[in-house]
Parts: structure tokens; sequence; C-alpha cells
């Protein structure tokens, strides 16, 4: 358990240490962040999440202090590894599963940075739609992935506490995972709209608080006569936690079909989370090219609700994890390549 502790800890720090960094390095300036800093800072979080890969593929049996066969096998049960151990090879079978637990973890970041991206249209749409000075992005996705963590650890780890209790909640995941994806593909060339005055987070917040008619030098705060307001960017920010808390109601269950380990759950996730920043300024002026990508999200989420309500008949027929990486990033590429091979027609007004 000691090591489980260390190991997740010193997760948490190191998530801790690089969000201070980024807040103290861009969000002072509030200048707007360039497409090259992004391109480096997606290079980063990519690098970073592809070395954690590695740390499991190596380490992971620390995670759950996994010393002799014995716990060996408890774990694997404990959270349905998709493997078959050797009992008479502990060296054997503790290689095998390392090597799955990274594959879980690598393949359940590929889900949550894909489904990141159908965030990515919706934050597009709320800062044009509040009329967000764009140097005051970075500020709000900050503070709004900071929310996120909290609201994904809480989630993550209610959901395997549930998982564990209720199996048959899986079958409920899955159901409404493919309910999702086929409502996505139906409604995936409809156009989103957003009206701030009308909006449920904005009415919710100008009930209780007293909010300031203009944004203040990128100031969630500001205090005028004595009295304490909200600015629009405060209220800006509250959408985007609405509105990863949506989207957490479909990617959560979603990486549960990928692995049952909260811990594993729980890394892949915030991996994600962490890049979804640097890819927005990265995608945010070329992200309508890729029309096909809600397509792509919708198969992607009718896959793994199905593979969830599958899963014994898949384990039984030898459907392992790298198989359903292979699926998923097949899935993903084929959206992307039909995006650019197929480009969308321009609308042209006579």
């Amino acid at each position: 358990m000691s090591n489980e502790l260390l190991f997740f800890g010193g997760f948490l720090l190191f998530i801790i240490l690089m969000l201070a960094i980024d807040l103290g390095l861009f969000s002072k300036s509030n200048t707007a962040v360039s497409f090259k800093q992004a391109a480096i800072m997606s290079a980063v979080w990519v690098a970073f999440a592809l070395g954690f890969y590695v740390v499991l593929r190596v380490w992971g049996h620390e995670l759950h202090d996994i010393q002799d066969f014995a716990r060996l096998e408890e774990v694997t049960k404990k959270h349905l590894h998709n493997i078959r151990l050797i009992p008479d090879d502990f060296i054997a079978s503790l290689s095998l599963y390392k090597q799955n637990l990274a594959l879980e973890y690598i393949t359940g970041y590929v889900v949550e940075y894909a489904l990141s991206v159908d965030n990515i249209f919706v934050m597009v749409l709320v800062f044009s739609s509040f009329g967000v000075p764009t140097q005051y992005y970075h500020k709000v996705l900050v503070w709004g992935i900071i929310g996120a963590i909290v609201l994904r650890f809480l989630f993550i780890f209610l959901g395997a506490a549930l998982i564990s209790q209720f199996g048959w909640i899986l079958y409920i995941f899955g159901i409404f995972l493919v309910y999702t994806g086929i409502m996505m593909f139906i409604h995936r060339n409809q156009e989103e709209e957003i009206d701030p005055q009308n909006h449920t987070v904005v009415k919710f917040a100008s009930k209780y608080f007293s909010v300031y008619p203009t944004f203040v030098k990128g100031k969630f705060f500001h205090a005028e006569l004595g009295k304490k307001y909200v600015t629009p960017l405060f209220l800006v920010l509250l959408v985007i936690e609405f509105t990863d808390l949506i989207f957490a109601v479909d990617s959560i269950p979603a990486i549960f079909a990928v692995t049952k380990d909260p811990y594993i759950v729980f890394f892949s996730n915030i991996f994600a989370i962490l890049g979804l920043r640097s890819m927005f300024f990265l995608l945010v002026n070329i992200i309508h090219k890729f029309h096909y990508l809600k397509t792509g999200l919708s198969f992607l989420l009718v896959f793994i609700g199905s593979k969830m309500l599958l899963h014994d008949w898949l384990t039984a027929w030898g459907f392992t994890t790298s198989h359903s990486l292979i699926v998923i990033v097949s899935i993903l590429a084929l959206s992307v390549i039909a995006s650019l091979v197929f480009p969308k027609k321009e609308e042209t007004s006579i």
C-alpha cells in the first residue's frame, strides 16, 4: 500500500509542478499563445505521456506493490486484466502484466485525447460567443484544467468503486456510449450555438453573484466602490468547467471499457486533459478542416460501448488490448485522412 501511495503521490506532485510552471510562465503576461508555443507544448505533453508509458512498462508492478505471484493474480482478477498468467513463471507473468498495463494506459490516453478534440469544438464556440479576447484564452484554460482534474479524480474513483460493487453498471455504460455515438453521428452536421445571456450556467451565476458588465484585464474578480463583482471571464470559466463535466460523462465510461484499474484510468485521463490546452491553440484555427472527425468519434464511441457490452465474448475470441488500440487508431486516422482528402466545400454566397 505504501508503494501505491508513493507512486500515485509522485504522479500528483509532477502534475502540480507542471501546472504551476505553466501558469506562472504564461498567465501573468496575458498574451495570446502563438502556434509555435502551442506546437512545442503539445510535443512536450505527448512526450511526457509516452514517457509515462515507459515508466509503467518498467515499474508498473510497483503501482500495486506486486512482489509475488499470489499478489499478481489478485490484482489481475480484481481489475479484469485480459492476460493469461503462467503459474510456474512469475517473472514472465509479471512481464505480461506490465506490458498489458502500459498498453491499457496508452490506449486509454488515445481515446481520451481523441474525445478531447470534440471538447475543443465547444470551447471555440464558447470563447467566440462570449467575445473573449484571445490573450485571455490561456488563463481560462489552465484554471479550467485544474478544475477538470479535481472533477475527474472524483468521477473516476467513484466510478471504480461502483463498478467493483455493481458489475452490471458496465452494461449501462456500454448502452449509454452506443447511444451517445449514434446521436453524435445523427447530429454530426448540426451547427451548435451558445446564447451567453440565456446559458444555464450564466443564469445560475447571475442569480448569486454581481456580474461586472465588461472584461477587466484578464481578471476573474473586480472590486469597485466597495462592491465585489465577478467578471464575464469568470462566467466563461464556469461554462468551460460545466462543459468538461458534460464531456466527462462520455469520456470516463469510455475509458473503463479499456481498463478497470482506476489509477490507469486517472493517469490516461489526466495526461489527455493536460495536453488539451496546447492542442486547443494548435487546432483553434484549423479544426474546422477536420469535418469528418465527429463522424470518427461517433464510430469510436459505438465501438467502445459495444466492446463493453460484448466484453466476455470478445475475451473468449482472443480480442486483446492491442486489438482495441489498433481499431481505435484506425478509426481516428481514417477520419483525419478523409477530412484532408475530401475537404468540405466552402459555402458561396451569390
